[in-house]
């Protein structure tokens, strides 16, 4: 049987606003967006008394049993949705780890939009949701690849037709991990997008938020800030902010020509980070 491909894309936090702290997660707002970067899923049913999963490709290192992936199969299997049906699953991975751009977690959206599409699970709205809120807090964001805002009631507000976004993605040869950083946070802001409109996915509007965690992480990783600072003044950019956690920085632009030649001359200075122009899609 051959494989199915399926695409999951980078996500992007154009904002992050830490307003507070419930047991065990904080409680975020952000403005959210996903680019053209994607892993690539294979995936086909096959004839075995388990399931196979492998990853390959540039960022496939370091990925352990106990990924994302096999926590889906797992919990799908306890929740009895595939009691029967095994599948190899194989991720191509394009989209660097430890890097603010939940790779892991939209691969578990991807495949969980493909199995209730396939109707290889039947089961109601809802119940995929709470699914995905048990794998990871991001996955929910993954079920559908537009514009939202996850806002501070922890709901998300989808929004369509919107003009492209260019993004310069940069990354440094090491990750950030993200229960650390958010074990640094020590204040909150007043939450802002629970009025969301879409005028706010414009660049002028967004150049004027920020990134709650980025003190906390340029103080662990000073280089992070220069890398910042040389793109802020040097590659003429709307504004340059890092998604999530990090350790990714993305450079805002409102041309393609502009992202593309700011990516040669950030190449020429950076030779050790990891680099891509992409666009929002």
């Amino acid at each position: 049987m051959i494989f199915n491909i399926i695409k999951s894309y980078a996500k992007i936090n154009i904002n992050l606003n830490i307003i507070g702290k419930n047991k065990s997660l904080h409680k975020i707002e952000s403005v959210i967006a996903f680019v053209n970067l994607h892993d690539k899923i294979l995936i086909r049913k096959i004839k075995s008394k388990k399931h196979i999963i492998s990853f390959v490709g540039k960022f496939s290192k370091n990925i352990g049993k106990n990924n994302t992936v096999y926590k889906l199969l797992r919990l799908l299997e306890k929740k009895k949705l595939l009691s029967r049906d095994k599948f190899e699953i194989k991720v191509i991975k394009n989209i660097p780890n430890r890097a603010g751009l939940g790779g892991g977690s939209m691969n578990v959206a991807s495949l969980l939009k493909y199995f209730t599409e396939k109707k290889i699970i039947k089961v109601k709205k809802k119940e995929i949701i709470n699914i995905s809120y048990l794998i990871g807090s991001d996955v929910p964001l993954g079920l559908n690849y537009t514009n939202s805002i996850l806002t501070s009631k922890n709901k998300i507000k989808r929004f369509y037709n919107y003009k492209k976004i260019y993004a310069l993605i940069v990354k440094p040869n090491f990750g950030c991990s993200t229960k650390r950083i958010y074990s640094e946070v020590k204040k909150f802001h007043a939450p802002a997008l629970n009025k969301a409109q879409k005028k706010i996915f414009n660049l002028q509007y967004l150049k004027k938020m920020h990134n709650s965690l980025e003190p906390i992480v340029f103080k662990k990783y000073p280089k992070l800030k220069k890398t910042k600072i040389y793109i802020e003044n040097f590659l003429n950019p709307i504004f340059v902010r890092m998604t999530g956690s990090g350790s990714a920085l993305v450079a805002y632009f409102q041309s393609n020509a502009k992202c593309e030649s700011a990516k040669k001359r950030f190449i020429k200075k950076y030779k050790n980070y990891w680099c891509i122009a992409s666009k929002t899609i």
